[in-house]
């Protein structure tokens, strides 16, 4: 397999098991992603409802009355002011990302999640009741702070309590969570658009309380991770709770591997400065690839602007809100069945088959729109043509959704060594919002550019990213996460990065071998 080692983690099978424990705080830990879902599917809603936009945006408002008599589709919602509404939160939880990892290794993986939740809470009040504009940004600056906590921690803390044989499996717990927020907050909008009055956008935004609220016990109640713990000097507690999640009071063996990470992580003073040094060379390329790449893929487009889109492929108000609840309930349903498979089949195969499949979709997409609007952006879709068109979209969106949605998450999250983790984790956040809000805020100004060009454009780095994953990543499934070294040392290309003993310091027993 190219790009594949092969790693047989002889001599590291801790002792103990899965847990209900463990399984039940890192249920309530993923529930940091039901505010980061929620909120994608809300904004798309509320930005297609006739009463929002006369309020908020009345240029957009009037331009989508007039557009029956206009002659671009394309251009119905092009307004730099809609984008900044949505895009000014991943602004915000960018910034976010750089305290966020500050916060994480000095207090602890839930003092984040705390922050996070608490920040979301106060933006959705503020969204509940804006009044103006200006009010409707401030809310959605905050709604990003909580984000860029939640999102920088969570990942982190599921990968840290999980035990290895499993750990993909909880971690995806955090996209399933994303996803279920997003479909959540479409039947929602499906709900509130039919209100015709001032509440119905407001109930929208107001419930975002909601998850926010779960999000903050859930800081105030879990207990932090033994690699936290003992980061931090509290050793003993750190080894009760390792014996806590793993079920057993022989857990010696994981523990010093814990301890001995600690021990490197506190030699580094800068983990910012230590993570650009070469040993850390693959860590970091994938940290910013990963996230990148995941949002090239253009699934936000389709997160964030569905009923928008689906208003523009011609579907009326309530069938682009309905057609926006079914791509979202197949987003479910295919992290499930990553969450089945990704311990069983492992990173690549889930990450190369979604890529194709991703491609293909896309590129029938586009001819489609082709077809039916041209350049010029009049004309329509028939009823059956739209229909296939949802099909296309929702195979596109289940391809996400079993590999690049949760592997965007768990990879990052799994690979670094404790020294550089939370800095390699703030380092994927970064980027992943950096991506995300430069697309948020040019995706309809694309689209009136590009038009169905626009679908292409994003296949095109899918067929990037798929050769990226088939050549440079290795298999990391069920290799303990302070090991990790060892599987970069047995790649064929990452192996000349990584010194010998950094390799010896948690892996002295792994056995590695290349693979064909």
């Amino acid at each position: 397999m190219a790009g594949g080692a092969v790693v047989q983690t002889g001599g590291r099978n801790y002792e103990g098991g899965v847990t209900l424990f463990v399984v039940f705080t890192c249920m309530v830990g993923a529930t940091g992603g039901l505010i980061f879902g929620y909120d994608i599917g809300i904004s798309g809603g509320v930005t297609s409802m006739d009463i929002f936009l006369k309020q908020f945006f009345p240029s957009v408002y009037r331009k989508e009355q007039a557009a029956s008599k206009h002659d671009n589709a394309y251009c119905k919602f092009d307004s730099h002011m809609l984008q900044l509404f949505t895009s000014s939160l991943y602004l915000a939880a960018l910034v976010a990302s750089f305290f966020a990892s500050a916060t994480t290794k000095t207090f602890g993986r839930k003092a984040s999640m705390f922050i996070g939740g608490v920040t979301f809470l106060i933006g959705s009040i503020l969204n509940a009741f804006a009044q103006n504009i200006e009010m409707l940004i401030i809310g959605r600056v905050f709604l990003g702070f909580g984000v860029g906590f939640c999102n920088q921690s969570v990942p982190v803390y599921l990968s840290e309590m999980a035990p290895a044989k499993i750990r993909g499996a909880l971690n995806i717990g955090f996209q399933l969570a994303t996803t279920i927020g997003i479909v959540a907050a479409n039947l929602i909008n499906y709900g509130t658009a039919k209100m015709n009055n001032d509440y119905g956008w407001r109930i929208s935004l107001g419930l975002a309380a909601v998850p926010a609220t779960m999000v903050t016990l859930g800081g105030l109640f879990l207990p932090d991770s033994p690699n936290s713990l003992i980061d931090r000097g509290k050793r003993e507690e750190g080894r009760r709770m390792l014996q806590k999640i793993r079920g057993t009071d022989n857990v010696d063996e994981e523990f010093q591997d814990l301890v001995d990470a600690s021990e490197a992580s506190k030699q580094v003073d800068n983990p910012w400065k230590n993570i650009l040094e070469s040993k850390n060379r693959p860590q970091l390329v994938f940290a910013i690839l990963i996230p990148s790449f995941q949002q090239l893929t253009g699934i936000n487009v389709i997160m964030f602007y569905a009923p928008v889109l689906f208003k523009t492929l011609g579907f009326g108000a309530d069938a682009s809100l309905m057609s926006a609840v079914i791509t979202g309930v197949v987003n479910v349903l295919a992290t499930v069945v990553s969450i089945l498979t990704v311990d069983r089949l492992g990173r690549r195969i889930l990450f190369l088959e979604g890529g194709i499949q991703m491609l293909i979709s896309q590129i029938l997409v586009a001819i489609f729109i082709a077809k039916a609007f041209g350049t010029t952006g009049s004309g329509g879709l028939s009823k059956g043509s739209a229909d296939f068109v949802l099909f296309l979209i929702c195979a596109y969106v289940a391809a996400f959704a079993w590999s690049w949605g949760p592997l965007g998450w768990l990879v990052p999250s799994e690979i670094f060594p404790l020294e550089t983790r939370s800095a390699g984790t703030a380092i994927n956040v970064i980027f992943n919002m950096t991506f995300t809000f430069i697309i948020g805020q040019c995706f309809l100004s694309m689209l009136c550019t590009m038009k169905f060009g626009l679908f292409l454009f994003f296949s095109g780095f899918v067929i990037v990213m798929t050769l990226f994953i088939y050549f440079f990543l290795p298999e990391t499934k069920n290799v303990p996460i302070e090991e990790m070294n060892a599987v970069w040392k047995a790649h064929w290309f990452w192996g000349k990065y990584i010194p010998d003993d950094a390799v010896g310091s948690y892996a002295k027993n792994v056995q590695m071998a290349k693979a064909p």
